[in-house]
């Protein structure tokens, strides 16, 4: 099947190496699609919140906060989401307390491998679900800031997990549900999140391998952050990177270097986006490395523009 728009998409999961700039992105990408008209719920999970500096309102918490008609954001806890899950599956206040607010049941699933990592990720797909009361959906699209590279697989492959080895009943029925619905790539697609420097491609390419091969999640799209623009031609940066390392300490040669230097960036940065392209065959969003702070709202309405 082919790869739907990140915008026709219902569930779309930012992800990669930690500090390439995944709430950045999630934010900016958020912004353009609520300004086309989209529902937009952007879910962090239990992340160290900066995402209302980026947006310019209160705190976002545990609960979901309307930013404007369009644009909702949640910071997902993993012990209120499992509340939630618990109170959505029983449906009833007093019989959730009765069963799960204890510290039996509490130490129990404290000691489950992954219960909290779905009870965060199972949050965000159910907003996938959630109705209107006239029975349109919520959230056209659920933006979910996961976790970085190791810790993000983790997290997506615990439905997965759920439905190999829990035995039938509510929790292996919504994960199934999930698990179908993060496969699909008419639904959902992954958004790569890297940087133009070595290591950073790298991680992305592994990244890329795992989603595709073992958890079959189609990827969408793939976002380069912090990219300079060129300031040399390829036969300008040639000359420039030959210039010897230890030349005499004067105003020319210190401004020789500086080019050299940015030289070399403009090549490493120029052979990880062909890696890139190549190696995930996608064409790359590119996002300019800013040099305001980009935790501001203006930095990411520019941002959302280039989407």
């Amino acid at each position: 099947m082919s790869m739907a728009p990140v915008a026709q998409l219902r569930f779309a999961i930012v992800t990669g190496k930690g500090g390439v700039g995944k709430t950045t992105v999630s934010a900016a990408m958020g912004v353009r699609l609520a300004s086309e008209g989209k529902r937009v719920l952007i879910a962090m999970c239990n992340a160290k919140e900066r995402l209302s500096t980026m947006l310019g309102t209160p705190p976002i918490g545990p609960d979901v906060l309307e930013i404007t008609p369009q644009l909702s954001a949640v910071n997902m806890e993993p012990e209120q989401a499992l509340e939630e899950y618990g109170m959505m599956a029983l449906k009833s206040r007093a019989l959730y307390t009765l069963l799960f607010d204890n510290k039996y049941v509490r130490t129990f699933f404290r000691a489950v491998p992954g219960i909290h990592e779905w009870a965060m990720l199972g949050k965000a797909w159910w907003h996938t679900t959630e109705l209107l009361p006239n029975g349109q959906n919520k959230y056209d699209i659920v933006i979910l800031d996961a976790p970085a590279t190791g810790h993000g697989l983790d997290m997506l492959r615990v439905p997965k997990v759920i439905t190999e080895v829990v035995p039938p009943g509510l929790l292996r029925r919504d994960a199934d549900r999930a698990w179908q619905m993060f496969q699909d790539p008419k639904l959902t697609g992954a958004v790569l999140v890297a940087l133009p420097e070595e290591m950073p491609t790298t991680e992305t390419l592994e990244l890329a391998t795992a989603l595709r091969t073992e958890l079959h999640i189609p990827l969408a799209k793939v976002v380069v952050n912090g990219v300079l623009p060129p300031l040399f031609s390829r036969e300008e940066a040639a000359l420039l990177e030959r210039l010897p390392d230890g030349m005499a300490e004067t105003v020319e040669a210190d401004a020789g270097l500086a080019a050299k230097r940015r030289a070399i960036r403009e090549r490493i940065q120029s052979e990880c986006m062909t890696r890139l392209s190549q190696g995930l065959d996608l064409a790359p969003t590119t996002l300019p490395l800013l040099f305001e702070d980009a935790a501001r709202p203006d930095a990411i309405r520019n941002l959302a523009r280039r989407f």
